[in-house]
């Protein structure tokens, strides 16, 4: 039987450890970015993805997996960046980023956990390809939320699609890793 919370588990452990060695060699110097910036670094690795994937071939010698892997770290980032707001420097150490870090991976997980259970699953049935749309459109309802301040009708809030971002490019990153 496949245990999903062990492949999420995994798959953030290995995003943390990447987490970490940039805190290590660039400390938290990503505390400057306003959520807004978050928003575009996690487009440009969404679209970056959509391009590789339309036209099959890549000129840099990175593929779609560490792109996914920034979605979720940077989806992480701003999380963190909604709960502190944006800095001047960087001005919190490597142990306060990897608490935050590890609250807001694990609250990703617990949303996993209750989606999964009401969905019974059902993104292992979807392409690679699918996440990276949903992500694409995230980040597009991301912006709009941005460009309207917060102030909307019936919408989720950033948080709630940065967290859906997280999980798609998780799964994304389990069938990369799991089921290639």
């Amino acid at each position: 039987m496949i245990d999903t919370n062990k492949q999420f588990e995994t798959i953030i452990a290995q995003c943390r450890d990447l987490f970490a060695k940039k805190l290590h060699d660039y400390g938290s110097a990503w505390r400057i970015l306003r959520a807004t910036s978050v928003t575009d670094q996690i487009l440009i690795k969404a679209k970056r993805i959509r391009s590789i994937e339309t036209k099959g071939v890549s000129m840099i010698d990175e593929g779609i997996r560490s792109e996914f892997i920034a979605i979720v770290n940077y989806g992480i980032i701003g999380l963190i960046q909604l709960e502190l707001g944006c800095a001047d420097c960087a001005d919190i150490d490597n142990e306060k980023a990897l608490l935050l870090y590890d609250k807001y991976s694990n609250e990703a997980l617990q949303l996993m956990i209750a989606k999964n259970h009401d969905y019974d699953e059902a993104w292992r049935s979807m392409r690679i390809s699918s996440y990276t749309d949903l992500i694409l459109t995230k980040i597009h309802r991301t912006k709009q939320i941005e460009t309207l301040d917060g102030n909307t009708l019936v919408s989720e809030g950033i948080d709630a699609n940065y967290m859906d971002m997280i999980n798609y490019a998780v799964f994304a990153l389990i069938k990369i890793e799991f089921e290639d």
